[in-house]
Order: C-alpha cells, then sequence, then structure tokens
C-alpha cells in the first residue's frame, strides 16, 4: 500500500538540511530502485522553484510499504529526523487516484 510521509521542518531548517541531505537522498534512492517510490520532494518556503535562503518548510514522501507500521519506522529513521530538520513528520495511507 501506498502511504505519504509528511515532515514538517523546524524554523531555519536550511543549514541542518544542507548537512545530512546526501544521507537523506542516499535513502530515498534505494526506495526508487527497489521500485516502491512514487515522488519525493520537499515544499519550499516562498513561491520559487529556488527559494535561496529561506529554505524549505518540509518534504512529502509517497512510497510502498508493507504496513503503516513499516512506513512510520522508515520515517523516523530518516536523517533529517534525526539532525533535527523535522519538527513533526505524520505518515498516513495514501489512495493514488491520478495518473490512471
Amino acid at each position: 500500500m501506498l502511504y505519504a510521509i509528511f515532515g514538517q521542518d523546524i524554523t531555519d531548517s536550511l543549514a541542518k538540511r544542507q548537512s545530512v541531505r546526501p544521507a537523506h537522498l542516499e535513502r530515498l534512492d534505494a526506495l526508487q530502485a527497489s521500485g516502491r517510490l512514487l515522488l519525493a520532494g520537499p515544499f519550499p518556503a516562498v513561491d520559487a522553484p529556488d527559494p535561496g535562503a529561506a529554505g524549505f518548510s518540509g518534504s512529502l514522501i509517497v512510497a510502498e510499504f508493507d504496513s503503516l507500521a513499516a512506513a512510520e519506522a522508515w520515517a523516523v529513521a530518516d536523517p533529517y529526523v534525526a539532525a533535527g530538520v523535522y519538527a513533526h513528520v505524520t505518515v498516513r495511507p495514501f489512495k493514488q487516484v491520478f495518473p490512471r
């Protein structure tokens, strides 16, 4: 089943994000290589594709996991959690309707 993982950033998270981004992307690469990643990316803190110093306000990952518990365990093991980038992480079941 698909699960949506939403990480809400702390204020001024950019430096912390940048410091652990390679490890975060490595985990996403592994999900993609296994065919389980539907989409992933950050929310710019301002209305621009490159927010510059404004940074990001959070991230969204939609991926396939065996259960909600498995998705939650994967989410809390993310380097952004360990580094304190995320103030809060929410994991919810997700049903893709579009694209068909």
